[in-house]
């Protein structure tokens, strides 16, 4: 399901909009001997990255890690600013890369083109089949994240070319998100009312009675605090840190969240603050609870912080950002969390209409198709049949062939023998007749 994947794009640390990822590492002046001493365990239980969701994922994490692998480039992007990165300054230091890496990055860009090619053949190969004469280079264009023109080597304009490509496609994804959780809550709606419409009227109105029933116990919890408020975090800092609320501490509080110690809050970060906010909304054992819903609420709650802390936009929450934001008059927010199911609809008749509109074509096609596929099916059932018939007459004619050879075969030897039979007899004849005198 597409919200699948939406969960892992946004659960990605999007630092890497252009790059940032590399910061998500270890600091570089990490104390190595507190390094060494980390347990198995602690290994295991740190969070792994996750697929942005891009389809360029793989390319763009292996040039980040190449990238990485970098003293000087690396230095330099710790010193980096997200303006000076999204405008391309930053592309400019890949001439001073290592040129055994340069060389990695070239095969990398190489295998990328390869794939695209690939890609491009095998969708035409679908529409127009195998016959169809393909201009790689002309498709290729449709791809921003590298330069087409020179597919041998990786230079600093592929570099620039797919920090903004990153930038400018996570940055819709949010919106997608959205687009994509509202389809859902129309489908919802669209099955019940079609369920509803082959029920008898008694069936319908203990149906709808349900249904009200569960929308009330679903409505029915706790208030959920404003996401980012201070009474929020102190119950982060209670009940899951296990920490006196009264001794609260902005910053101590960041340190204990940060869990790779970058100096930042990622997406990932700070959507798993809200998880005590949405157990009082949410619990997956409750018929009325849809957990969809809840992923909905989660990402809400984080644009909504992001959109009061992250005064830079690079979709990072510092720790200066932070403690900035704990010094706002917002972070004394009394006032609940307005969740979803206090919300206005999430969609008009209108756009629901507008949707049961495009099931119904989307059906009509599908129908369509599998008429198609019908009777193509048949057509070829029919074509076997007459081969088999064919199959059937050919072998008959062979046997009968081969019957007839049979049949021919005693016929010669008889005559044969009749034949040196008569020439036997005439010869004992010649030797009785007396000699003429």
């Amino acid at each position: 399901m597409e919200m699948v994947r939406g969960k892992a794009l946004a659960h990605c640390a999007l630092l890497l909009l252009s790059l940032w990822l590399c910061i998500n590492s270890l600091p570089i002046s990490v104390d190595q001997s507190k390094e060494n001493t980390t347990s198995k365990q602690e290994e295991l239980d740190a969070p792994q990255s996750s697929s942005t969701g891009l389809h360029y994922d793989r390319y763009l994490r292996e040039v980040i890690e190449y990238l990485e692998k970098d003293p000087h480039f690396r230095e330099k992007l710790k010193n980096a600013n997200m303006d000076d990165i999204k405008q391309g300054k930053l592309a400019k230091e890949l001439d001073f890369v290592h040129n055994n890496l340069r060389t990695k990055l070239d095969e990398l860009k190489r295998e990328e083109m390869n794939r695209l090619r690939m890609l491009i053949k095998a969708k035409l190969d679908l529409v127009a089949g195998d016959g169809w004469k393909v201009d790689h280079q002309a498709l290729l264009k449709q791809f921003e994240h590298l330069n087409q023109d020179n597919p041998h080597s990786f230079e600093p304009d592929d570099l620039d070319r797919l920090i903004k490509s990153a930038t400018k496609d996570l940055e819709h994804f949010d919106m997608e998100r959205h687009d994509e959780f509202k389809r859902y809550e129309m489908m919802k709606e669209h099955e019940r009312r079609e369920k509803l419409k082959v029920m008898t009227e008694e069936e319908r109105k203990k149906d709808e009675e349900r249904y009200e029933e569960m929308r009330k116990k679903h409505a029915d919890h706790a208030k959920v605090n404003h996401p980012g408020s201070e009474d929020q975090l102190k119950e982060v800092w209670q009940e899951s840190d296990g920490l006196d609320p009264n001794d609260f501490d902005p910053k101590t509080f960041f340190k204990m969240h940060d869990n790779n110690g970058d100096g930042f809050f990622d997406e990932n970060e700070l959507e798993a603050l809200f998880t005590k906010e949405l157990e009082k909304v949410y619990n997956s054992k409750n018929e009325e609870d849809d957990m969809v819903e809840m992923e909905e609420e989660r990402l809400r709650m984080r644009e909504h912080v992001m959109a009061e802390v992250d005064t830079n936009n690079d979709r990072l929450v510092s720790v200066a950002e932070f403690l900035a934001a704990t010094k706002k008059q917002e972070f004394q927010q009394k006032e609940g969390w307005e969740t979803l199911e206090q919300q206005n609809s999430l969609f008009t008749e209108e756009e629901l209409a507008a949707y049961e509109q495009q099931l119904a074509n989307e059906g009509k096609m599908i129908l369509e198709q599998a008429l198609e596929l019908q009777k193509q099916r048949e057509e070829l059932q029919k074509k076997q049949e007459e081969l088999n018939a064919q199959k059937h007459d050919l072998q008959q004619a062979m046997d009968e062939l081969e019957r007839r050879k049979g049949q021919s075969k005693p016929d010669i030897k008889d005559s044969v023998a009749t034949g040196a039979g008569s020439e036997t007899a005439l010869n004992g004849h010649q030797s009785q007749t007396p000699p003429v005198l």
